[in-house]
């Protein structure tokens, strides 16, 4: 965290002193929240509905299975003194391989919404960066930080209201990604 500060830090004073040099030239610096951006524009909720469907999925098939493994370790349990040693082997056996398999199948769908979840962000901050450029550039920003979120790390520990292109940023968004 803390490394995180020096370097923000070194950005800011490396962009006071490219001014300095420069006395004609103003250097503009302005925020967004890109996870709002994400979570309130219409092809951002779409695509975090898509990604909860593909999750919740995943999951009513793992319960599925799960009860199932259930159901062979109740039956374990309840028929076990009366099963000889070859029956509750087997049952053993196939109860372990139906563990075995679940557990497989747990990490697979884990990899699966992981694997989902990075392309929607690497998505999307394509076409964040893109879209903040061309608000950035229309307003006369010289440099646009992340401000950051509760659960990211937060960058920008202040910023005046005026300097935060969210929602400018929002609703360019919504008018090419519909």
């Amino acid at each position: 965290m803390r490394r995180a500060g020096w370097g923000v830090m070194g950005m800011a004073l490396t962009l006071g002193l490219a001014g300095a040099g420069e006395a004609a030239d103003q250097i503009k610096v302005a925020v967004v929240d890109q996870q709002a951006v994400v979570g309130q524009s219409v092809a951002g909720k779409r695509a975090l509905e898509t990604l909860k469907e593909f999750s919740t999925s995943r999951q009513r098939i793992l319960a599925s299975d799960n009860d199932e493994i259930q159901g062979i370790e109740k039956d374990l349990r309840e028929t076990a003194a009366t099963l000889s040693e070859a029956g509750k082997k087997e049952k053993q056996e196939r109860f372990r391989a139906k563990y075995e398999g679940y557990q497989r199948r747990v990490q697979d769908f884990q990899r699966e919404v992981q694997s989902k979840q990075k392309e929607l962000d690497d998505e999307y901050q394509k076409k964040i960066k893109e879209v903040v450029g061309d608000v950035a550039q229309k307003q006369g920003f010289t440099a646009v930080l992340d401000k950051g979120s509760d659960a990211t790390l937060k960058i920008v520990i202040y910023a005046q209201p005026a300097v935060d292109l969210t929602e400018a940023v929002l609703k360019e968004f919504d008018r090419r990604y519909k």
